[in-house]
């Protein structure tokens, strides 16, 4: 299987779903759950993490789990990728962010031993032009001990990681909707050519690498290949992602030879970023921030820190400098410092007009800032009743389980609502006024 390395993994409020593995191993899975960022600590809690784009080939077939698991172990060691030896996470952590049951470590080794056994295989130019060959075990050791996973990469292939040349986001909130590994591997690549608009004409060869269906006979006929893995793949891209792609075929004769797929944004986008943590990305000084360059964990960790008011003002101060080679780095020190403009002359005394338009913005922000308490709190009430669903739910028996889903579907009105609890379950945020009534007519004082 070839596995393009080229993704910026983006960990929105920390959301991560199995929903395959949760089919096939009915019992170990935990429900889905919504990762506390503050919670977690050190690289865990950065949004991004970088992998190198170079066409690194991976031996065998990784599944679902371990092409998730491999994205945490990056992300969990990339700020000290090339500098420490080892690296080390909570093993229970871990199983929370991919999703599954964190006392089931049997699976956890079992994945964590298949990423040992998995051969990279790289052949890239250097930055003199030079051909440059390597090849390296994904993960060179791993280890669990006293609830504590400690892994390693091999020096060759941790420098290949933290060295990226060309980058994708690829939104992992978006990634916990896919239950196939066919459909993640074809969302990854061709996200990486969401601002193309096309992933360029692959051989059919090298697609069924990236699908990891290299080497079978039965995909070895497109027309197997494009019932089986084709068309179930991109159904699912365009249903669970911000994507939507079509494939394009070119034949040579009557033999299809070569394929791409034409990409442009999904409209439904909005579905997929229901939750955005505290709402801090809404506001202005955000939007400010992020267009000075600033990151957007270092934007929303200057305006918790400091607030609103006091990040406007070194932004303002901050503009009205001359010669400054770096702005981040001067606005950081602003922060920190408490940098401020030279005392001016007093004043003289506001107009009355001044005085009333004064006023007039305290009380819009007054209102502003009513309305942001309200959301939170509606935020707040919800997930304390999404809390309550999922513990009546695991009361419940399969067979009960599976009835009371029918019988809530039967009493939604239209497709975009029943589709998205079939994808999202009890925690359907665009259903959730209906489901907290349903439970509410099954268990009655249940939110109390």
């Amino acid at each position: 299987m070839i596995l393009y390395l080229g993704t910026q993994i983006r960990l929105i409020n920390g959301y991560l779903s199995w929903q395959k593995y949760k089919n096939e191993q009915p019992g170990r899975i935990m429900p889905d759950i919504q990762i506390d960022m503050d919670q977690l600590s050190g690289a865990l809690r950065r949004e991004t993490v970088k992998k190198n784009v170079a066409a690194i080939h991976i031996s065998g077939k990784l599944t679902l789990l371990q092409r998730k698991l491999s994205n945490v172990l990056l992300l969990n060691a990339y700020d000290a990728l090339t500098s420490a030896q080892t690296h080390t996470i909570d093993a229970r952590t871990l199983a929370m962010m991919v999703g599954y049951n964190s006392n089931d470590f049997d699976t956890l080794r079992a994945s964590l031993r298949a990423l040992a056994e998995t051969v990279a295989e790289w052949d890239m130019l250097d930055e003199q032009g030079r051909q440059e060959w390597g090849v390296s075990s994904l993960l060179s050791f791993a280890k669990l001990k006293a609830g504590i996973c400690e892994y390693a990469y091999s020096p060759a292939l941790a420098q290949k990681l933290y060295d990226p040349k060309i980058y994708a986001l690829i939104n992992v909130q978006i990634q916990r909707n896919f239950s196939s590994g066919h459909g993640l591997a074809l969302y990854e690549n061709c996200y990486r050519f969401v601002r193309t608009g096309s992933t360029g004409w692959w051989a059919l060869d090298v697609f069924r690498k990236l699908m990891g269906v290299d080497g079978s006979d039965y995909y070895g006929s497109f027309k197997h290949l494009n019932a089986k893995i084709i068309k179930p793949a991109v159904a699912e891209v365009n249903k669970s992602s911000d994507i939507l792609i079509e494939p394009e075929f070119k034949k040579k004769g009557r033999t299809v030879t070569d394929i791409r797929f034409l990409i442009k944004g999904n409209p439904q986008k909005a579905m997929f970023e229901i939750d955005d943590g505290d709402g801090v990305r809404s506001l202005k000084i955000y939007k400010t921030l992020r267009e000075q360059g600033v990151s957007d964990r270092l934007a929303r960790q200057w305006i918790a820190e400091h607030g609103e008011d006091y990040v406007q003002q070194k932004l303002d101060y901050v503009s009205g400098q001359g010669g400054i080679k770096s702005t981040l780095g001067y606005l950081s020190a602003a922060l920190r410092d408490d940098y401020k403009a030279p005392e001016k002359e007093a004043a003289p005394e506001p107009s009355p007009e001044a005085v009333e338009a004064a006023r007039e913005r305290e009380a819009e922000k007054a209102q502003e800032d009513q309305a942001y308490a309200a959301r939170a709190s509606e935020r707040a009430e919800r997930s304390r009743k999404l809390a309550i669903v999922e513990d009546l739910v695991s009361r419940r028996n399969p067979t009960q389980r599976d009835a009371d889903k029918r019988l809530f579907l039967a009493g939604l009105n239209n497709d975009l609502d029943r589709e998205h609890f079939r994808t999202h379950g009890w925690r359907s945020g665009l259903n959730a006024a209906a489901i907290f009534a349903f439970w509410l007519d099954m268990e009655p004082d249940s939110f109390d």
